[in-house]
């Protein structure tokens, strides 16, 4: 069965009776079964977006943390105290909902369960070191360089999201590209900046 997309289930949240502010503990409940990657996507989302200067490290915070669960196999998502209690409001989950689900739409008769053993319990642990070390990236403060980590994050939390194994290669391949682009980012500024010097004759 074709999962539900996230869109529509964070819609469904939003409708719910309650609080204005969830925590991302309670999130997490309601997302049941697609907590990992519903929540891999909202901390990617935003890092994909481009950010101020030297704030890339504190938007990776969350994915560090979710990731790492994922890496050691933990059940349930689990956040600080101070992080939790910050939550999301539902407002700023209906901006989200707006932004996700024309992309939703488009891609949701692609996406689809399919090779089951790619998203499974211990391939989840690996998709989480992998994008644990992709958010150590993305928190580099360097203008831009968190975007292309961040968007291969995104391909894993919906590769999760859908179950769908094919999808996890594709960011599995999106992952080695945005890390040459970082890359080749850092030796486009080193011998920039080597010329500069010894231009500068130092």
């Amino acid at each position: 069965m074709r999962p539900l997309p996230l869109s529509q289930r964070l819609a469904e949240i939003i409708a719910e009776e309650g609080p204005d502010r969830l925590t991302f503990s309670d999130l997490a409940a309601r997302l049941h079964a697609r907590a990992w990657g519903g929540l891999l996507l909202i901390f990617a989302a935003i890092n994909v977006l481009p950010l101020p200067p030297a704030t890339s490290w504190f938007f990776a915070i969350p994915l560090l943390i979710v990731s790492a669960q994922m890496a050691f196999g933990r059940s349930n998502p689990w956040f600080p105290g101070r992080i939790d209690r910050r939550g999301v409001t539902k407002q700023e989950l209906g901006r989200l909902v707006s932004k996700m689900a024309w992309l939703e739409r488009r891609v949701e008769r692609i996406f689809k369960p399919r090779l089951p053993n790619l998203t499974g319990p211990n391939a989840t642990r690996v998709i989480g070191v992998v994008c644990f070390f992709l958010a150590l990236v993305a928190a580099i403060p360097i203008p831009l360089f968190h975007m292309a980590p961040a968007a291969a994050i995104a391909l894993f939390a919906l590769a999760l999201i859908y179950r769908d194994g094919a999808l996890v290669i594709a960011a599995a391949v999106a992952a080695v590209l945005a890390l040459a682009v970082d890359a080749l980012v850092i030796g486009s500024g080193v011998v920039a900046l080597s010329y500069g010097l010894s231009w500068l004759g130092l």
